[in-house]
Parts: structure tokens; C-alpha cells; sequence
């Protein structure tokens, strides 16, 4: 969790831009606007996510799977990263 809180106001920082992200959309939908910017708008948001949950995977990764753990801690962890990607991916 050291990666989390090292990074922590950059990471809110992000979370506020897809905040705003979002609030664009539904703005966007109020107000019907055209479904292409609709659509943009979205995926921006989607892209923003990602990038978000790439940061902090990555961070997670690079502590929680180094070699300073045990075997049966790294397994623990690895089952844990792998549920976690099944339900993001879906």
C-alpha cells in the first residue's frame, strides 16, 4: 500500500479529471448533445480509468510480488491479482 499512499495526490488528482470526465457525459446527455461527442466523451473516460487502474496495478505488483515475500504469500497474491483481472476484463 506504500505505492498508494506515495502516489496518493496524484492518483485523487486523476480520480477528480475522470470526475469531471463523467460529469461532461451526463452534461453531454442532458442537453442532447451529438452521440459522436457522446461517444468521445466516453472513451476518454474509459482511457482515463485504465490509465488509473495501470498505475496503481503496476505499483501494486512491483511491491506486493517482489522478492522480499515468501512463496505461499507471492501465491496468495498471484490468486488475488488473477480474480481481480477477470472481473475488470469482463
Amino acid at each position: 500500500m506504500a505505492h498508494i499512499v506515495a502516489n496518493k495526490e496524484k492518483l485523487i488528482l486523476r480520480i477528480k479529471k475522470i470526475k469531471g470526465q463523467l460529469n461532461s457525459i451526463e452534461k453531454a446527455l442532458e442537453e442532447d448533445n451529438n452521440c459522436f461527442k457522446v461517444l468521445q466523451q466516453i472513451s476518454a473516460s474509459r482511457g482515463a480509468i485504465q490509465s488509473l487502474m495501470s498505475e496503481v496495478l503496476d505499483g501494486h505488483i512491483k511491491e506486493h510480488l517482489g522478492s522480499h515475500i515468501s512463496d505461499e504469500q507471492r501465491e496468495q497474491e498471484i490468486e488475488n491479482l488473477t480474480s481481480l483481472l477477470k472481473t475488470y476484463l469482463k
